[in-house]
């Protein structure tokens, strides 16, 4: 009788570390849960006042969503109470936002594509990679050097508007990709992401595109574990030595630790957060020695710009420090306070894209 009740604990164990995984393995999954839904309390010219929470009351500009396709975009905070917070209200391009909405906060301030969000000539082409055509935004530019942009979890190429701009005025081409697992891509075989383990062979069909199109060098660009999945590709892809250099936004560089905040904010206690890593682990086949040295900057061999927020909730910035101590001699990091995960453009746009300019022009 014990062995019995034994035996089906641990089997509901399994299954419980297991329905935690999926949080983590399924591409499209939002990495920190779903966004709370925030109630439009009251409009006036200019203004919009939303429901208090701890990210609602962020500073910088951010996106409003709600319904099908809803979208306004927030600024500056101009006054709090104790359960509403008034932003600028910058405008609202898509659908119809009244008092008594439910919006969603998000980082997504641009929708659409380079033509429709800056006006920017491009081509909407396909990379060829080992399971099949993957979409790709191509904005021309004259420089030799091409940024290769890679979005993370639940976003889309989108993530990557807000700097383009700047990478035009740089004269920089760029290649917005995606990966096996998103929308219009091929999918993995068994249906899960894989932190990276496959996913960085993507990015590598897209420097070898980039290189054969003309690019004399790329700079890989990513987001969250987009960013990962770029690191990735720069020290793995036989194609590295033409990797000049690397811009990771909230990189996830401590797996297990990611794996775990992610299960807490689902509301799993401890234990079966732990269960769920170990879930995750075994599912996704991530090689935690592997991914240990990637994080260390062991196999780093050109110059990064570490961007991330000792606020991140899903990726700990203690990882990013170590790793900027580490390899100091290659890695800048820079500190964005009161961001969210992967929207620290949105915290303080100007700050965050000097800092880029600043890293990319010895590289052009």
């Amino acid at each position: 009788m014990a062995a019995a009740a034994v035996g089906a604990g641990a089997a509901a164990g399994l299954l419980l570390g297991r329905k935690v995984s999926e949080r983590v393995l399924r591409p499209g999954v939002e990495p920190g849960g779903a966004r709370p839904a925030l109630r439009v309390h009251a409009l006036a010219p200019g203004l919009v006042t939303l429901s208090r929470t701890p990210d609602s009351v962020r500073p910088g500009r951010y996106g409003l969503e709600w319904g099908e396709g809803g979208h306004a975009v927030v600024g500056e905070v101009v006054a709090t109470g104790v359960q509403t917070v008034t932003r600028r209200l910058e405008r609202a391009e898509l659908g119809t936002l009244v008092t008594g909405t439910e919006v969603r906060l998000t980082p997504r301030v641009y929708v659409g594509d380079p033509f429709r969000a800056f006006g920017m000539a491009f081509t909407d082409d396909a990379v060829t990679g080992e399971l099949g055509p993957l979409p790709a935004w191509f904005v021309p530019a004259v420089r030799g050097t091409w940024m290769i942009l890679v979005h993370g979890p639940a976003a889309d190429r989108t993530q990557a508007l807000p700097v383009m701009p700047l990478l035009h005025s740089l004269q920089l081409p760029t290649l917005t990709v995606t990966y096996r697992g998103d929308r219009g891509a091929p999918g993995s075989p068994d249906g899960l992401g894989h932190f990276g383990e496959t996913e960085w062979r993507d990015v590598e069909a897209a420097i070898r595109t980039a290189l054969a199109s003309g690019a004399g060098r790329v700079v890989l660009y990513g987001w969250s574990l987009g960013a990962t999945i770029a690191l990735q590709a720069a020290a793995r892809s036989d194609w590295r030595e033409s990797v000049s250099g690397l811009v990771l936004d909230s990189p996830v560089l401590d797996w297990p630790a990611t794996v775990r905040r992610v299960a807490a904010r689902t509301g799993a206690p401890a234990p079966v957060a732990e269960l769920g890593a170990l879930a995750a682990q075994g599912r996704s086949g991530v090689d935690l020695a592997d991914f240990a040295r990637l994080a260390d900057g062991s196999d780093l061999h050109v110059p990064v710009l570490l961007l991330h927020s000792p606020d991140d909730a899903v990726a700990p910035y203690a990882a990013a420090e170590k790793l900027a101590r580490r390899r100091e001699n290659l890695v800048s990091l820079c500190s964005v306070p009161d961001a969210g995960h992967a929207a620290l453009w949105n915290a303080d746009p100007d700050r965050y894209l000097e800092h880029l300019r600043r890293f990319l022009t010895p590289l052009l």
